[in-house]
């Protein structure tokens, strides 16, 4: 059944999409692709998920709705109600998927959250504008306060994200920081094929 959400940035239709949804018991780690129709099929997404899948978690890989824009008042509802998504998730974020990640924590408990291409402006660009993600301030205490951890990937030569951009986002969130000089927007601006550096980090912080 497809069904209307009612959220403070707006109203939005979402249709119906079948999945399953895991126990708020176990662990869920929730992949949130970025916008301009990325998919969770993308660059390191499936290396990741092979990885934690073999360590025994539950690994949500998604296709989102409305991909191109990734507009707040489909992606929050979305991973609230279809994907489950509550203090027991970890959620891993690339670039518009880092941002709703943030949005998200502002009002829900979550485990931890893992920040890859992060930003707090719109960038100036227009799909940025029309995401719904920059039209109100961001609660950074609420955001930090809501989980137990935030961990932020960054990179000096990004294309597209200024790195004045993540380093504000670490010093708000006092966020566990890893910047690189050569790692562009983490794909995207190309193929980047595996990550193992996150999947160290999300083992870590799961104490493997």
């Amino acid at each position: 059944m497809s069904r209307f959400y009612v959220t403070s940035i707006g109203v939005c239709f979402i249709p119906s999409m079948d999945g399953s949804k895991m126990s708020n018991k176990n662990i869920k780690i929730i992949f949130l692709h970025g916008n301009g129709n990325s998919t969770q099929n993308d660059n390191w997404f499936p290396y990741l998920k092979l990885e934690l899948e073999k360590l025994g978690y539950n690994v949500i890989a998604r296709q989102f709705p409305d991909a191109d824009l990734a507009r707040a008042c489909y992606w929050l509802p979305f991973l609230k109600n279809e994907l489950g998504a509550d203090e027991h998730s970890i959620l891993v974020g690339h670039s518009s998927g880092a941002i709703a990640a943030m949005r998200f924590a502002q009002e829900n408990k979550l485990l931890g959250s893992i920040l890859v291409g992060s930003y707090h402006t719109d960038l100036g660009m227009e799909k940025e504008k029309l995401s719904g993600y920059f039209e109100k301030p961001w609660n950074w205490d609420a955001i930090k306060n809501n989980q137990q951890w935030v961990v932020q990937f960054a990179s000096v030569d990004d294309p597209w994200i200024p790195i004045d951009e993540p380093r504000f986002v670490r010093e708000k969130l006092k966020s566990e920081y890893y910047e690189h000089d050569k790692e562009g927007h983490f794909g995207g601006d190309y193929y980047k094929s595996e990550f193992p550096e996150l999947l160290d980090v999300i083992k870590k912080k799961l104490s493997l």
